[in-house]
C-alpha cells in the first residue's frame, strides 16, 4: 500500500507529536509516553494485535470471554480478591476484545502505581480462569445475547455482518451467539492466552506522572515473560459485498437498517479525502446531507449516519438508521439518492470548507484527557500510523480539494449499489 504523502508545512498548532517519547524496553518492547505532571494519574493503554478473529472454529466469542475473564482472578487472588485489590487502590482496569484486537486500559493514581502494575501482571500473565469465573461470564453473555435476540439493531448488524463478509472471520460477531458460546471450554479460553498475548504484537501508550524510566521497568515486568510472537490466524483479505438486500423478521413498529460499500484502506493515498466525503455526506452530526434530507426535510427518522472503518483485513463505507416499518423503503431510496447526488454534483466550495473546519477542529477533542490520549496514541500504533502522523493528519484534511472530493467520491460510490440489511417488517423491500 502507498504510505501517506509527508507534510512539509510548519504546523499552526503546538507540536503534539515532539511530547511522545517512543521508548524501547531491555526486553524489545516498544511503547509511546507522554509525561505530564498536571495531575497525579497514570492512563496506561496496551493492545494485542490478534482479536476474535482467532476464535476456533465453531466457537466465535471465545476471544471476548478471555478478554472478560482477565481480571476474574490472576495468580492467589479470585475473582473477589481480585476485584477488592482493585477497589482499595481505586484502581481502574479493563479489557476487550474486537475483531482484531485484545486491548486493556488501566487509570490509577500515580502515589497506587507500583500495586496497579502488580495487578496487571498478574492479570496479563496469571489469569485463574477459575470454573465459576467461566460459567457467570458465560451466563452473562448469553443473557445479552437473549436481550439481542429482540433488538432490532442488534439482529440488522448481525445479519449484515454475514452478508458483507461471507464465509470469512469477519462474519461472525465478537460476542458470538446463542449456539456458539455454551461451546466454549476454558481450554478453548487458555489456549488463545497462550496464542494471542505476545511481545511481537504488543502496542503501548502511557500518559502522565510517570517518566520513561520507570515506565519502562513497569513495562518488561509486565510483559517481559510473554512469548516474543504470537501464534495467530492468516486472515485472509476480503473485499465486502455490495448490492443484495437482507430482511430479519421482526414484530415491531420500527425497521432497523444497516448498509455498506466496500471502502478506502487507511494507507490509501484517498484516504484522508475519503474522511471528508464521508462527512459531508453522513458524517457530519447534523450538517451532513443524509441528516438533512433523511431527518430535517422529510422527518423519516430520528437519525442517520455515515462512516469508514478499517479492519486489518477489509476496508468499509458504512452506515445507519430507524424507522417506521411502512417508511423503511424510502428512507433507503432517500440515502440512495445522495449518494447519487454526491457522484454527480458534488458539494459545494462552501460545504467543503465547513467539513474541513470542523473535520480540523474537532480533532483536539480527541486528546483531552489523559485516558483519551493514551487510547489514541495505542490506535494509532494498532493502524501502524508514525508518531509524526499527529501533526501531519491535519494538514492532509486542509490540503483536501473540491476536484479530490468529486473524483474520490467518484470512486467511492459511482455505479455501486448499497448492501442492505435490515430488522423489522419494513414495507416494500
Amino acid at each position: 500500500m502507498t504510505a501517506h504523502a509527508p507534510i512539509t508545512e510548519k504546523p499552526s498548532a503546538p507540536s503534539r507529536a515532539s511530547k511522545v517519547q517512543q521508548i524501547v524496553t531491555p526486553r524489545g518492547i516498544k511503547a509511546w509516553l507522554v509525561e505530564d505532571y498536571a495531575v497525579p494519574l497514570v492512563a496506561f493503554d496496551f493492545a494485542f494485535k490478534a482479536g476474535a478473529t482467532n476464535d476456533p472454529a465453531g466457537k466465535a466469542g471465545a476471544t471476548n470471554m478471555l478478554s472478560a475473564l482477565l481480571d476474574e482472578g490472576a495468580g492467589d487472588l479470585d475473582s473477589d480478591a481480585f476485584h477488592r485489590a482493585l477497589d482499595d487502590k481505586a484502581v481502574e482496569l479493563s479489557f476487550h476484545a474486537g475483531h482484531d484486537t485484545l486491548s486493556g486500559d488501566l487509570k490509577t493514581l500515580s502515589r497506587h502505581v507500583d500495586s496497579a502494575f502488580d495487578l496487571v501482571q498478574l492479570a496479563v500473565n496469571k489469569p485463574r480462569f477459575d470454573a465459576d469465573a467461566i460459567e457467570r461470564v458465560k451466563a452473562q453473555t448469553v443473557a445479552g445475547l437473549k436481550h439481542e435476540a429482540n433488538d432490532p439493531d442488534a439482529l440488522a448488524g448481525r445479519a449484515w455482518r454475514r452478508a458483507a463478509f461471507p464465509a470469512h472471520p469477519y462474519a461472525n460477531p465478537v460476542s458470538g451467539d446463542l449456539e456458539t458460546v455454551p461451546a466454549i471450554a476454558r481450554e478453548d479460553i487458555a489456549s488463545l492466552h497462550r496464542k494471542i498475548m505476545a511481545r511481537g504484537n504488543l502496542r503501548i501508550a502511557a500518559v502522565g506522572a510517570i517518566d520513561a524510566a520507570r515506565l519502562t521497568a513497569y513495562i518488561d515486568k509486565v510483559f517481559g515473560d510473554l512469548p516474543e510472537n504470537p501464534d495467530v490466524a492468516d486472515v485472509p483479505e476480503i473485499e465486502p459485498s455490495s448490492g443484495a438486500r437482507t430482511v430479519v423478521d421482526l414484530d415491531v413498529p420500527q425497521t432497523a437498517i444497516r448498509f455498506s460499500l466496500p471502502g478506502i484502506p487507511r494507507k490509501d493515498p484517498d484516504y484522508m479525502t475519503a474522511i471528508v466525503v464521508n462527512h459531508i455526506l453522513g458524517g457530519g452530526t447534523f450538517s451532513s446531507w443524509l441528516f438533512q434530507e433523511v431527518r430535517e426535510v422529510r422527518g423519516l427518522a430520528y437519525s442517520v449516519w455515515s462512516h469508514l472503518h478499517n479492519y486489518n483485513k477489509a476496508a468499509l463505507f458504512s452506515g445507519g438508521t430507524s424507522t417506521k416499518n411502512e417508511r423503511a423503503a424510502e428512507s433507503i431510496s432517500v440515502i440512495e439518492e445522495q449518494i447519487a447526488r454526491l457522484v454527480k454534483d458534488g458539494p459545494t466550495a462552501d460545504e467543503l470548507e465547513k467539513a474541513k473546519k470542523y473535520l480540523i477542529g474537532s480533532y483536539a477533542l480527541r486528546f483531552d484527557t489523559s485516558t483519551k490520549i493514551a487510547g489514541n496514541l495505542v490506535s494509532l500504533q494498532v493502524e501502524d500510523y508514525p508518531v509524526e502522523f499527529l501533526d501531519q493528519r491535519n494538514g492532509l484534511i486542509a490540503a483536501v480539494t473540491l476536484d479530490e472530493v468529486n473524483r474520490v467520491a467518484k470512486r467511492m460510490f459511482d455505479g455501486k449499489k448499497l448492501l442492505v440489511a435490515a430488522a423489522g417488517r419494513p414495507v416494500g423491500m
